[in-house]
């Protein structure tokens, strides 16, 4: 059986998703799902996202962070490709 395609996405998610236990809520489920990346609030009131890992793990991902946990309110996620970090622990990083 081959290996499934891997594939990097940068999502910027905008609404109400600072202050809402966003960052927590990614890093946990990003981990439940298996993937590699990283999350991290962004000064313009942003999360920013950076998934890796199988297309359609990563995909059911971004469907999640389209609700995101339940004080969170969702308004927009601008997507864009993104190099593969390899494998690394999913983590949280500091405010950019």
């Amino acid at each position: 059986m081959a290996e499934q395609e891997r594939k990097a996405v940068l999502a910027r998610i905008h609404g109400r998703v600072q202050g809402v236990w966003y960052r927590g809520w990614t890093v946990d489920t990003a981990m439940s799902f298996g993937l590699d990346g990283w999350v991290r609030n962004r000064s313009d009131g942003t999360v920013e996202a950076l998934f890796a890992g199988p297309a359609e793990v990563v995909d059911r991902m971004i469907d999640a962070c389209r609700r995101g946990p339940p004080a969170a309110i969702v308004r927009d996620i601008a997507l864009e490709p993104a190099k593969d970090p390899g494998s690394l622990p999913f983590e949280q990083r500091s405010t950019a």
